[in-house]
């Protein structure tokens, strides 16, 4: 037991030659070379297949009030409107909105295909005809062919995502009606005697597919931490398509920007305008009133005794007039506040209002709506945010028509004192004629108007230059640009993917079944597990196994095969086992299952002794099954008809042959046990021992009946044939113990059927298993076998 656990521990440390690994993956070079050719095959279909993919990439520059020129002066309006900031800016590039109206725009749900070999190619602005969907709904999918058939007319075929199998041949510029839908096709740049019958496939896809497909593909990424230089990425199947989206959605970006920067400055030019028009008509009427006032009373100049007068009186009236500005300017804010109709709308800034915490009240407003308009864009009405926001602006516009209505009383009081003093003084100069004081009133209505309008058209200009001054969030330092090459499909790598699949795949099924199969393949395994003497091995005889069978009707030792060269080895090898004291004379062979080609082996020995000049006699002990009495044909008396009859002699049960004799079984007795203990047994193989040099025995398996341990005492040489895929290597423990233990006299191992590109490797495996064995029927409950 000690020989078989450091047997044991031995063979765990066996490990695999890589030598041995490559060898037996050179033995299987046709599966990997069938392996590679497919898998070659299945790649380079693939790359055939595969769209071409290109690259294009543009440059540009976020801009805010730290990176570009502005106008003395107007700072405060530029820096409100145009201050961005830049991760904001990435994630509108990325928006739907925003790259739907890039797609409607370049008409890229449009696609346009000619086959090239087995792949079809985009043609985008190349293609010979464009096509245009008049009544069709963006969500619409479908695909058909355009042929060109001459220069004005064309056929459409292959209808795909409309029920429609007919094909049509149609005038360019045509509408034709497919179904509901309305389809024209034109011709374009390229249209000429190139493109006649040459397929063009049109796909009509969904335009949120597409806004989703390029938003998938486009790659936005920021140069440094604090920069705002973006580069914009896009892949696609036609370049020039790829570069017209990155131009595209910068165009529509800057647009947006430009949109939303003027929002107020558009409701504050809409408001001065309004308030223009009636400040006009008013004017009108009272310059009216003041030149038909000096018509009826020819009133040309005032009197110089009236100016001393009237010098105290005209200061008060001029701080009344300034007053009386301030108040209408209050009342037009008040009145635009308290509108229902411009309740949306945002409040008019820099009107002129004297108090500037009013002003500034309305430019938080101003900016609080954006954000919440922003927001509302980007989301919905419930967002718990823009309604935080509609609280505030709720709050803050409370809170203005509350200031302006503070900043109407105190004006009031103010003009009210400032009337009052006017009049003091104008009791001062009760010489003054009636008539000019009338007139005072008129021109005093007159500057008041004038003032005002003044005032507005100054305000008007301001906003006008203060839109104008809105400009473009981005400016392009690299238009789209990249190279003709595509980046996809890379045929090399995908060739030479498909040869190391091919390569691998093979591979991992040869290891699978190289570490999953636990039967005995080779002599190493046998050597590194077992203590017990190896005689030889008998290799695979491709030949024979065409047969189905190790070993045939015809001698094995012919000639200089392999197989016979195998044979003298095992001769040679056997002498190195006879004993001092006794001659080798009888030769038992045996196994742990039948099958193993202990028959073969006996019979093939027993002709390479023939031919070593000896006399050899074959002894069939398999007395339950014969299968060497089979082999030569015979159903005469035999070992059991002598072990049972005293009157027969050993004469009568020899059979003589051309090479060598042959002792048939004889008849199956109903007691083979009983039979080989008889002491006829000993008879019969001390007589033998006489007459022959070698007496080969063909015995039963071991283990499975008694047989072969009951007849083992003849024997001076026990060979245990191990048959090489048949075995399995958890049983090689058990033939350690039958030597361990002398259960079998003098015995040694012989590998049958090993095949030569088998050698060399090792295998890995445990003690724990559970294996059953089936010999015939010899009725222990094993199942006969059916020839």
């Amino acid at each position: 037991m000690q020989t078989t656990n450091s047997s044991s521990v031995k063979n765990s440390e066996q490990g695999i030659n890589v030598i041995d690994l490559l060898m037996y993956f050179a033995f299987r070079w046709k599966w990997f070379l069938l392996s590679v050719l497919i898998c070659g095959g299945i790649a380079w279909l693939l790359y055939a297949r595969a769209p071409l993919v290109y690259f294009r990439s543009a440059t540009v520059i976020i801009k805010d009030p730290s990176n570009k020129t502005s106008t003395a002066g107007l700072d405060r309006y530029d820096n409100f409107i145009n201050k961005v900031n830049v991760a904001n800016e990435i994630l509108q590039f990325r928006s739907k909105k925003l790259m739907r109206e890039v797609v409607r725009r370049v008409h890229a749900d449009v696609s346009y295909q000619v086959k090239d070999g087995l792949r079809y190619n985009e043609l985008y602005s190349r293609s010979p005809v464009a096509v245009a969907f008049p009544d069709v709904l963006p969500g619409r999918s479908f695909a058909f062919t355009v042929t060109p058939k001459d220069s004005t007319t064309v056929a459409i075929t292959d209808w795909k995502g409309i029920d429609e199998e007919r094909a049509y041949t149609v005038k360019l510029n045509d509408t034709l009606m497919v179904g509901n839908e309305r389809i024209v096709v034109t011709a374009t740049n390229y249209y000429g005697a190139s493109w006649m019958n040459v397929p063009v496939r049109v796909e009509k896809m969904p335009l949120d597919a597409m806004v989703g497909y390029y938003l998938g593909n486009i790659g936005i990424r920021q140069e440094e931490d604090e920069s705002s230089i973006l580069t914009l990425s896009l892949k696609d199947s036609s370049p020039a398509r790829a570069e017209d989206m990155l131009n595209m959605l910068i165009a529509v970006y800057n647009e947006e920007a430009v949109n939303d920067k003027n929002q107020v400055a558009i409701n504050t030019a809409d408001f001065i305008n309004e308030r223009l028009i009636i400040i006009e008509s008013e004017l009108g009427g009272v310059e009216s009133d003041l030149e038909a006032f000096k018509r009826e009373n020819q009133i040309v100049d005032i009197s110089s005794e009236a100016g001393m007068y009237m010098s105290e009186s005209q200061k008060y009236s001029s701080d009344a007039m300034e007053l009386e500005t301030q108040l209408r300017l209050a009342n037009y804010i008040k009145e635009y506040l308290t509108d229902p109709t411009k309740e949306t709308g945002l409040i008019p800034s820099n009107t002129g209002i004297s108090d500037m915490n009013i002003e500034s009240q309305i430019n938080l407003y101003n900016t609080a709506k954006l954000k919440r308009d922003r927001l509302i864009d980007d989301s919905s009405d419930s967002n718990p945010v823009v309604e935080e926001l509609n609280n505030s602006l709720r709050a803050m516009k409370q809170n203005i028509i509350r200031a302006v209505d503070n900043l109407i009383v105190s004006l009031n009081v103010k003009r009210d004192d400032a009337e009052s003093r006017e009049r003091r003084a104008q009791s001062r100069v009760a010489s003054i004629p009636t008539k000019e004081r009338q007139m005072l009133s008129i021109e005093r209505q007159q500057k008041i108007k004038e003032s005002l309008y003044l005032f507005l058209l100054n305000r008007r200009e301001e906003n006008a230059l203060s839109q104008a001054m809105a400009d473009n969030n981005a400016r392009v330092i690299d238009s789209a640009e990249g190279s003709n090459a595509p980046i996809s499909p890379r045929r090399n790598r995908i060739l030479l993917l498909g040869v190391l699949i091919g390569i691998a795949l093979p591979a991992v099924a040869c290891l699978m079944i190289l570490f999953l199969d636990t039967r005995v393949r080779g002599r190493k395994e046998l050597e590194d597990a077992l203590s017990v003497p190896f005689l030889g091995e008998i290799p695979l005889d491709k030949e024979v196994r065409k047969d189905g069978k190790q070993g045939s009707d015809e001698d094995a030792d012919k000639g200089n095969s392999i197989v016979s060269e195998a044979f003298r080895i095992l001769r040679t090898n056997m002498s190195f086992m006879a004993k001092k004291d006794q001659p080798m004379q009888v030769i038992t062979f045996t196994s742990f299952n039948e099958g193993a080609g202990k028959t073969f082996i006996s019979r093939n020995l027993a002709m390479s002794l023939v031919r070593a000049k000896k006399r050899v006699i074959l002894v069939d002990l398999d007395i339950r099954k014969g299968t060497l009495s089979r082999r030569f044909g015979s159903h005469h008396k035999g070992v059991t008809n002598y072990l049972a009859d005293a009157s027969i002699t050993v004469d009568d049960i020899i059979q003589h042959h051309e090479h060598f004799d042959v002792i048939p079984s004889g008849a199956v007795p109903p007691n083979p046990a009983e039979l080989l203990m008889d002491s006829r047994l000993d008879d019969l193989i001390a007589e033998l021992r006489k007459r022959y040099d070698y007496v080969i025995a063909d015995s039963v398996p071991v283990g499975i009946i008694a047989d072969a341990a009951i007849a083992n005492r003849i024997t001076d040489l026990t060979v245990f044939v191990v048959r090489a895929g048949r075995l399995d290597r958890r049983q090689l423990p058990d033939i350690e113990k039958l030597y361990v233990e002398h259960k079998l006299r003098n015995m040694a191992v012989v590998l049958n059927g090993s095949e030569p590109h088998r050698r060399g490797y090792g295998y890995g495996y445990g003690y724990g298993y559970g294996y059953g064995y089936g010999y015939g029927h010899y009725g222990y409950g094993y199942v006969k076998k059916e020839k």
